[in-house]
């Protein structure tokens, strides 16, 4: 499977001192499914799992699958 790279990173504070740079769907997947906050995993964060799964299948653009990342990180409070 390819990887669908972003334009440009999705920058996420996941503790007050560590960023990580969202580069890709498959890196967005594997953040939204092994680092994001238990409390954050909200219809936000299902959408945005489920849109860059989506992006890595071809049905969806990788504008999409950022966006949703970015709403589900916003609505979590690590949009930095």
């Amino acid at each position: 499977m390819n990887d669908v790279w972003f334009s440009e990173p999705v920058v996420i504070d996941f503790e007050p001192s560590e960023q990580h740079k969202v580069s890709s769907c498959f890196e967005a997947i594997e953040c939204l499914d092994q680092r994001w906050p238990r409390r954050a995993r909200d219809r936000a964060w299902r959408s945005a799992s489920r849109i860059c799964r989506d992006a890595l299948d071809g049905l969806r653009s990788p504008v999409e699958a950022r966006k949703t990342l970015r709403k589900a990180a916003k609505a979590a409070g690590l949009l930095g």
